[in-house]
């Protein structure tokens, strides 16, 4: 009963979860804040139940070996080493001298202060990938700082447990670093060529289930043997993740380690919600609320100062800053071990882990704030601006009949070339100065300068009114049309081509004036369709004559798509869906001819058929004498709404 009701719960609260965009954790943490002692009170706090959420975080750091890469980290070292450890190391500071103001411990001060600085990867990645900005120049400095965090926890594994056991007393700390070393140094130097013998062997048989028990047994056996050293286990399992990343079997470790680490991680974070006593903190709300909003602005501060220090324009270094001041999922691991160990206090532990709490479910709307306060402090910076326009206007003042290029991302930079090869003059406005300045020089015929092409000054100091054309070379809609409108006011007459993700916005881009949409996905199936035909050897001027009918035809062939599970759920307004119905006897289709349903679904529903079979055979859309019956199958395209409309009235 106790296993299928917290199997219940959770399926519920991480389907939820999912539902609105929060981290799965947070799911985990509610079914152990809800079923635990200090509520429903369903789960009892068993030390069998804590030493199975303890294999959670080994298979937690046995992925983080996995996705750990050296050559990534030599590439990286300046950030990681530099932007992410100073300012994690500020941080951790700050909040020790605070903690200890308050009466914690020296080790309990420790323990809350390198929970408290951490950061989460899954939230900061994920708001990355959300916002569009993975390859942004903002992206390396939160990538940076995730990566050293997630490599730092290693040695606070070691360190942290030496430092509240022994009261800090230095001589057990030295020797856990050097137990440590050792064994790393050892593992290191002979377990590659070991492990690479035993895993080729294994593969050999070609079975799944043998070659998933070596690797258990890889990382179990090393986990067991930092054990016996009295290290963590978590480190046997980091160093095993970490000997696997440099086979060749990498990838698929991956995936078959996922389903252990992530039921065992919810576990942990189960147990971890069985800790948090909701009375305790309900009467310290104040508390859980001030030290949420402290240790936030802190993080904020510190993270904005040392991403100027590095470099990043004063919108990045906000934004990076709002993307790593979430708390992090290791946090709840020291905070953890801390707690195990006896070095914290219980009353400190729950306001830290409800602020902690607080800080992911808000960590969507942090970038947010981020954005609006960069917007108030760079509207008031006028004199800046205007010496951005000023140096625009002079750089292109005798440039015409060239192309103004907004955005110089890959796309913009593929085109230049382009453009290069056939001596045709360009201008690229892009707001990323690093790129501009890698990219000052590259051509005779091309000019890359720093400006937000969004705003008109920007675009008429660059030279609209004596372009030829206008380009628009990155996927995002909401600036493609702030671009259109202010281009179209400044020149109705001037071609503008769109580029897009996909066909949804190509009519509202239409209709504001885009004299071209290139949908990147569409334009893709092209590429992939011609050179299948070419290969199945269809002459190369029928195939030719194909793909201009489908750009003439405005990409109609591919209009729609068929829904899959991994598409979500979610309403995208105008996107244009394929569904298959079918009917059954009594369907108010039946009966009904081809041209009766077509009118009928095109008046009231703006859908349209595509294609109709009977018994597997597909029917010619040109006989509307054509008349319905059970079983026929209808192939319908139109917006998501129109579509489960049209099915309604069609098996109704």
């Amino acid at each position: 009963m106790l296993i299928v009701a917290v199997l219940a719960a959770s399926v519920i609260a991480v389907a939820l979860c999912r539902r609105f965009g929060l981290p799965s954790l947070l799911g985990y943490l509610a079914v152990g804040i809800l079923l635990g002692p200090h509520a429903i009170k369903l789960i009892p706090d068993s030390q069998q139940a804590r030493e199975i959420a303890e294999f959670g975080v080994v298979f937690l750091m046995f992925s983080i070996g996995l996705e750990f890469s050296l050559p990534a980290f030599r590439s990286m070292r300046s950030l990681v080493l530099g932007f992410g450890g100073v300012q994690y190391a500020i941080g951790v500071a700050i909040f020790t001298v605070i903690c200890l103001s308050v009466g914690a411990t020296f080790a309990g001060s420790v323990v809350l202060a390198t929970a408290l600085a951490m950061s989460s990867t899954a939230i900061g990645l994920k708001l990355l990938a959300e916002r569009g900005e993975l390859a942004a120049s903002h992206s390396r400095h939160v990538i940076g700082a995730l990566l050293f965090e997630d490599i730092v926890v290693v040695p606070l594994l070691i360190l942290l447990p030496a430092l509240a056991g022994a009261s800090g007393n230095r001589l057990d700390i030295a020797w856990a670093v050097f137990k440590a070393i050792v064994l790393l140094a050892v593992l290191l130097k002979f377990g590659q060529p070991v492990l690479r013998a035993m895993l080729r062997s294994l593969a050999r048989y070609k079975s799944t289930e043998l070659f998933m028990l070596g690797v258990l047994l890889v990382a179990l056996a090393l986990a067991w043997l930092c054990h016996i050293a009295e290290l963590p286990l978590a480190l046997g399992a980091f160093v095993a993740g970490m000997l696997i990343a440099e086979t060749e079997f990498k990838l698929q470790v991956e995936d078959d380690i996922r389903p252990f680490r992530d039921v065992l991680l919810g576990m942990f974070f189960i147990s971890l919600g069985m800790q948090l006593n909701i009375a305790f903190v309900a009467g310290n709300l104040g508390w859980v609320i001030l030290a949420f909003i402290a240790v936030t602005l802190i993080k904020e501060i510190v993270i904005y100062a040392f991403a100027r220090r590095y470099g990043l324009n004063q919108h990045h270094a906000l934004i990076t800053a709002a993307l790593l001041a979430p708390a992090g999922e290791f946090g709840f691991v020291l905070l953890t071990l801390g707690l195990s160990l006896g070095a914290i206090n219980d009353q400190f532990v729950q306001i830290a882990l409800a602020s902690m709490l607080l800080s992911m479910l808000t960590a969507p709307f942090v970038p947010m704030l981020a954005e609006k306060i960069s917007k108030r402090l760079t509207a008031n910076d006028f004199l800046a601006r205007s010496a951005d326009i000023f140096k625009i206007a002079a750089q292109n003042i005798g440039r015409q009949d060239h192309v103004l290029i907004c955005g110089f991302g890959r796309s913009g930079q593929y085109l230049g070339r382009l453009l290069n090869a056939e001596q045709v003059r360009y201008v690229a406005l892009d707001n990323d100065p690093e790129r501009v300045r890698e990219a000052i020089g590259q051509s005779d015929d091309g000019e890359v300068v720093f400006g937000d092409c969004t705003r008109r000054e920007a675009l008429v100091a660059a030279g609209i009114e004596r372009a030829r054309a206008l380009v628009v070379s990155f996927a995002d809609v909401d600036a493609a049309l702030k671009i259109l409108s202010v281009a179209k006011s400044i020149r109705a007459d001037l071609p503008i081509i769109v580029r897009t993700f996909d066909d949804e916005p190509m009519a509202r881009l239409t209709a504001a004036g885009a004299t071209e949409v290139v949908p990147e996905v569409l334009e893709g199936s092209l590429m992939l369709a011609t050179h299948s035909l070419l290969v199945l050897g269809t002459p190369l001027s029928q195939v030719l004559r194909r793909i201009r009918s489908v750009r003439e035809e405005r990409y109609s062939l591919f209009q729609g798509f068929f829904r899959g599970a991994s598409d979500g759920n979610e309403d995208e307004g105008d996107a244009r869906v394929l569904h298959t119905v079918l009917l059954a006897s009594g369907s108010w289709a039946c009966g009904k001819s081809l041209a009766d349903v077509k009118s009928e679904l095109a008046a009231r529903f703006s859908a349209e058929l595509t294609v109709v079979r009977r018994d597997g055979a597909r029917i010619d859309l040109a006989d509307e004498a054509f008349v319905f019956g059970a079983g026929d199958a209808l192939i319908v395209l139109g917006t998501q709404r129109a579509v489960a409309a049209a099915e309604l009235e069609l098996t109704s």
